[in-house]
């Protein structure tokens, strides 16, 4: 069945890139609305922004999305992975800026919020992407790549020069609350070389060692090192799925993405889409319903890391 929180939820803080504060509050929603953010900053006509991977525009290190009458909202990866990972099919997300808060840099404060103030079941059935036949889209060394599969699966590997996170490669089955346990807190990284270079040229203003995984070639620098030996991974997948989200409900298949990023991921669902036969929306019976992201969630499976 479909979902949507029982009560909203309000998250604060400032963007990675603008550094710009910003209020988000998630709120419960109908049968069939889907996901939608509105810009409360904006006039009414012109603030609302589906979350759909037709409306993801072009942009550097972030998912932004983007609608008819230019309004946008970027940086919506995590709280979208927060939302899938959490069985949520139905919600509308206001927003006073156009930027997604990045609180820690993870999906676990936005996870925390969901749970606590729980998730209700809706008297309609989980509409579901399948996918019918294996699709990928390349560039240069990176691989983004959907399959058929029952469940929704992910494999992804990673390849950097620093040390501290060289080649990393996981493969997990989402259903059933593992994206909660296995990767909701792991965050954001990158090299202090490259928060360096961004700032010079205006971004990443909002980004600091408590909300984001900096490394500078063996070295951690962000206080108390990473919350998983494999973290980068972990967090590429949870971006992965954040961005899969945008398919407009959950996805039933296999994910593979080699060196991929969010511009890859939603060229990947447009070449679904675009591709006769490669999909088909099910609703969701009571096999296929039990197997989905969320199915079963309680605070008792949020990490550690959340406590």
């Amino acid at each position: 069945m479909q979902n949507s929180l029982i009560s909203a939820v309000a998250f604060e803080g400032v963007g990675l890139h603008s550094g710009a504060p910003a209020r988000l509050v998630v709120n419960p929603a109908p049968v069939d609305h889907g996901i939608v953010f509105v810009r409360t900053d904006l006039p009414a006509a012109k603030g609302r922004i589906p979350a759909r991977w037709d409306a993801v525009v072009s942009s550097k290190l972030c998912t932004l999305l983007a609608n008819a009458q230019g309004a946008t909202v970027s940086t919506v990866e995590h709280v979208m992975a927060a939302v899938a990972g959490c069985g949520i099919h139905n919600a509308l997300i206001e927003i006073d800026g156009p930027e997604v808060p990045i609180l820690d840099g993870s999906a676990v404060p936005f996870v925390r919020g969901f749970l606590a103030a729980g998730v209700m079941r809706q008297s309609a059935p989980v509409r579901a992407l399948k996918i019918l036949r294996a699709v990928d889209v390349c560039e240069g060394e990176a691989v983004a790549r959907l399959e058929p599969a029952d469940a929704m699966e992910m494999r992804f590997a990673i390849d950097f020069a620093d040390a501290a996170i060289g080649r990393q490669e996981k493969a997990l089955n989402l259903s059933n609350g593992t994206f909660v346990r296995e990767l909701s807190d792991s965050r954001t990284f990158c090299r202090q070389a490259d928060v360096d270079f961004m700032r010079a040229n205006g971004l990443a203003l909002g980004g600091t060692l408590h909300n984001a995984v900096v490394v500078q070639g063996e070295q951690v620098l962000s206080p108390g090192g990473l919350r998983h030996q494999d973290e980068p991974v972990r967090h590429k997948m949870l971006d992965a799925l954040g961005d899969l989200a945008l398919a407009g409900g959950p996805v039933l298949g296999r994910y593979t993405g080699i060196k991929s990023g969010h511009a890859l991921t939603n060229r990947l669902l447009r070449q679904v889409f675009a591709t006769p036969g490669a999909w088909a929306w099910v609703d969701c019976d009571g096999g296929s319903g039990c197997k989905l992201p969320g199915v079963g969630v309680t605070p008792d499976d949020l990490p550690r890391t959340a406590a």
